[in-house]
């Protein structure tokens, strides 16, 4: 029964994924691949993305859209060739990102324009330029790419945190503004999962999930309707909790989980 749901909300539908090349962008674009949808991919590297359209379902109808998603150019350009292809999109998974984490000895502002420009404006430009495609649409769904450190302020994820809590806020107003447009939007919240990016980590990761788990989880909770696609539970409702808790005995749990760092 599962399957079939899945295969109703995203067979017919033309779809835009962002972050393609790795991670659990790759891990979403091979699982959408086995339906029977029009699959656009993008990200920066076009051998990476080569790479994971030769790991998709041989019968998959895939599209390769290189660029630079910081640009708007990049992301004006790419809808242009969907609008010119299919004149519509269905659903935009917009996922593309980095990590980066800030160093207390060594303090750098470029760290926090870095983060805001790849993971938050990055997602703006996609939003805005797939925008009158997702009007287009029946049945549009916008979904984007958060975390868990958006949740609360977790030591060194200030930055990192800053845009993923931006793009939570941005996504939530959304929800209801774009109702009236008939576009349902979608934040996802993954914990760790293991990517390119997490292996760099040079802490415990709690909770670790593998990225084909992860793209089961978001294929999944966007056959719903609710706001908020959030993983592994027992990471994210634990974080929910904890931000729930009087500022004193939450800034001291934080504090108490750096020296187990």
């Amino acid at each position: 029964m599962h399957e079939k749901k899945l295969h109703q909300a995203f067979s017919g539908k033309v779809i835009w994924l962002t972050g393609a090349s790795s991670g659990i962008g790759r891990a979403v674009a091979i699982a959408l691949s086995h339906y029977d949808c029009e699959l656009y991919l993008s990200a920066r590297s076009s051998k990476n993305l080569e790479q994971t359209a030769s790991q998709c379902s041989s019968n998959a109808n895939i599209h390769l859209l290189p660029g630079d998603l910081c640009l708007k150019t990049s992301n004006q350009a790419i809808c242009s060739s969907i609008q010119s292809s299919t004149g519509r999109l269905d659903l935009a998974i917009l996922n593309a990102g980095s990590c980066e984490y800030v160093d207390l000895d060594a303090f750098d502002s470029s760290i926090f324009e870095q983060m805001m420009q790849t993971n938050f404006i990055s997602m703006v430009y996609g939003i805005e330029s797939a925008l009158p495609l997702l009007e287009q649409s029946d049945s549009a769904r916008l979904v984007g790419m958060s975390s868990v450190a958006g949740y609360i302020g977790i030591p060194r994820s200030e930055a990192y945190g800053a845009s993923k809590a931006a793009i939570f806020n941005m996504l939530s107003a959304l929800r209801v503004s774009l109702s009236a447009k008939n576009i349902c939007t979608q934040v996802i919240c993954p914990g760790f999962v293991a990517t390119e990016l997490t292996a760099r980590n040079d802490f415990p990761m709690p909770a670790l999930i593998t990225a084909e788990k992860a793209s089961q989880e978001i294929l999944s909770g966007m056959t719903k309707n609710h706001f908020e696609i959030h993983f592994p539970k027992r990471m994210s409702l634990g974080l929910k909790f904890l931000a729930l808790f009087p500022e004193r005995l939450r800034f001291a749990l934080l504090k108490l989980s750096m020296k187990h760092n």
